[in-house]
């Protein structure tokens, strides 16, 4: 992806791996992975659906970035998770500090 090649079986593999073991995935795993296939333009809903629910009981242990990486891969792969964003904003304000301003505008943008 990063020579701006798409390799969709490799992201459908990845998506069709990753799907069952997210309960195994920490909160830096769980943003990398919606990032990556944001920032490669991939659509995966099932994917991204999986990953609101497995990281909305755990957004706490999200790093200020994680939460920024999260929420703008949702935003930018168009993928509706309003009670996602809504738990990040909830997340996000007492924490706000700890945001570096890219994180800030990321958050802000998505």
């Amino acid at each position: 992806a990063t020579a701006s090649v798409r390799p969709l079986e490799l992201f459908d593999a990845v998506a069709a791996a990753a799907l069952p073991r997210l309960r195994e995935f920490n909160s830096q795993e769980l943003a990398n992975t919606v990032w990556a296939f944001a920032t490669a333009g991939v659509a995966a809903p099932r994917l991204f659906d999986a990953i609101a629910d497995a990281a909305l009981p755990r957004l706490r242990e999200f790093n200020s970035q994680g939460l920024a990486n999260t929420a703008w891969a949702f935003a930018t792969a168009g993928v509706a998770a309003p009670e996602l964003f809504d738990a990040i904003a909830g997340v996000v304000l007492p924490r706000l500090g700890e945001f570096t301003s890219q994180g800030l505008a990321n958050t802000a943008w998505a």
